[in-house]
């Protein structure tokens, strides 16, 4: 993983107007970002037109391009990436369905899903759906799905970018994978 430490300096010199930081920010957490596209990536069918390269791109020009945005640290960074890379990955996943009338995806269960079994059949835009619900009603639940499973962080990991314990990151965790189970077997 990237220093944290170079990653926030980084971070505070593009906020600072520095105009060579997103490419040194880039060197520092390219690998990283690779990582978490080439989960995201695992979950999607096998003839995707997007490739984790392509993912990792699209998502640090959007990144890097928002105006007055102020990182908090190399967590809050990578949450937000993670948040993007899904957006663009259903975005594209709703495209494919319009322009197909649903694609022929299947929805699989996701106890098999969160486990990160890599299935191809993952439809991603019902699980987006459900995430959207859940967050209607527990915000917080819908953002640790979000970052466990598709941002891959580790419980640690999604506690410091939530500011909140690791117990209740487990605890959260555990209770929005039964209810999107739930609500994905209907």
């Amino acid at each position: 993983m990237s220093d944290q430490h170079d990653v926030t300096q980084m971070l505070d010199a593009i906020a600072a107007g520095d105009q060579k930081a997103p490419e040194r920010l880039l060197e520092l957490v390219y690998g990283e970002l690779r990582r978490l596209a080439h989960g995201y990536m695992k979950n999607e069918r096998s003839d995707h037109t997007l490739q984790a390269t392509a993912l990792v791109h699209e998502a640090y020009i959007q990144l890097v391009d928002w105006k007055n945005v102020s990182w908090q640290n190399r967590a809050h960074f990578f949450a937000a990436a993670a948040q993007m890379m899904r957006r663009i990955l259903v975005d594209h996943a709703r495209e494919r369905k319009a322009q197909k009338r649903g694609g022929g995806l299947r929805t699989i269960a996701l106890d098999e899903a969160v486990s990160f079994p890599h299935s191809n059949d993952l439809d991603i835009v019902s699980v987006d759906d459900a995430l959207l619900e859940l967050s209607s009603f527990d915000p917080q639940q819908a953002r640790i799905v979000e970052l466990r499973f598709f941002g891959g962080l580790t419980i640690e990991e999604t506690a410091h970018a939530l500011t909140i314990s690791e117990s209740t990151v487990k605890r959260d965790w555990q209770i929005a994978k039964a209810w999107l189970f739930n609500r994905l077997s209907k």
